[in-house]
């Protein structure tokens, strides 16, 4: 299916009022900025780990996850 060319004002009133604007878009190339990965090895001592894994159990999500959380909201914090 084709998509309908609409002009910029077009589409930033179909946004401005909540419309679906999905179908103009074209997201084949579309990238997150600074969202690459990278991987790093962290060593945590046993008790930590297990503290980790019982907050982690609790939340319903995974030790790296809660990892990356924690560490997120802590950048944010001291930005």
């Amino acid at each position: 299916m084709k998509k309908k060319s609409i002009t910029a004002s077009e589409f930033d009133t179909k946004f401005d009022e909540g419309e679906d604007i999905s179908g103009h878009l074209d997201l084949s190339q579309a990238a997150r900025l600074h969202q690459g990965q990278k991987r790093v090895n962290v060593d945590f001592p046993i008790w930590m780990v297990q503290q980790l894994d019982q907050e982690a159990k609790k939340l319903g999500v995974t030790r790296q996850s809660i990892i990356k959380v924690w560490i997120a909201d802590k950048l944010k914090e001291v930005m």
